[in-house]
């Protein structure tokens, strides 16, 4: 097994290998407006940092969101484009499971929020680092404060709203190396993992004009 995990639905373009064992190699960089222009160049450096070849991986694993519709789509298909052209198997995992993965809390239940913009956040509500209770949803803090009082949480999210969230656990953004861990570990014991597709919750900021007209030649 060789897998390539990459995650652009957070701010963190991140990207990890990973060859069933152990993550071999990794790199992250936080930049919410270069997720394009970073992700390819993080690629061909964990596979030279591993001292591999693209044409050696075994599949691929993506972060699924939820999170803004221009970065999320950098992520996903770029994956899809290696799995088309290596043949390989692209599964999908929710970047807020990575996240949870990855927490620094040894007993839960607690929460993982990113950051949604527009004053609210993504967040769902885990068990344990590998048990979400909830499914991921988008909204403002003060309207899920009740829901989530008195328990921790983890994820940039969480620290941009102290008032609802005031006790914040690493770490602040996914990182793929958490994904591709999660990943192998599901796939070893047999889970069937999900398809690459996004978790977008909301529509795209981008939208169409209202009284756009369509001009057409006669």
């Amino acid at each position: 097994m060789l897998l390539l995990a990459l995650d652009t639905a957070t701010p963190a373009v991140t990207v990890a290998l990973h060859d069933g064992t152990d993550v071999i190699a990794s790199s992250s960089q936080v930049d919410a407006r270069r997720h394009g222009e970073l992700l390819l160049p993080a690629v061909d450096r964990v596979l030279a940092e591993a001292g591999l070849r693209l044409e050696e991986v075994t599949g691929i694993v993506v972060g699924t969101g939820p999170g803004p519709y221009t970065g999320l789509r950098v992520g996903l298909m770029t994956a899809d484009t290696f799995g088309l052209a290596l043949g390989v198997p692209v599964h999908g995992v929710c970047t807020l499971d990575g996240l949870a993965y990855a927490a620094d809390i040894e007993k839960g239940p607690f929460v993982v929020a990113t950051d949604a913009r527009r004053k609210e956040v993504y967040w769902a509500k885990y068990a344990d680092s590998r048990t979400r209770l909830t499914d991921p949803a988008v909204d403002r803090p003060a309207d899920i404060a009740e829901q989530v009082a008195g328990i921790p949480a983890v994820g940039a999210g969480a620290l941009l709203y102290p008032d609802t969230f005031p006790s914040v656990h690493e770490p602040e953004h996914v990182s793929a190396a958490s994904l591709a861990s999660l990943a192998a570990e599901r796939l070893a014991a047999g889970e069937e993992l999900p398809a690459p597709r996004p978790l977008y919750l909301r529509r795209p900021d981008a939208q169409v004009p209202k009284n756009y007209k369509v001009v057409t030649p006669k």
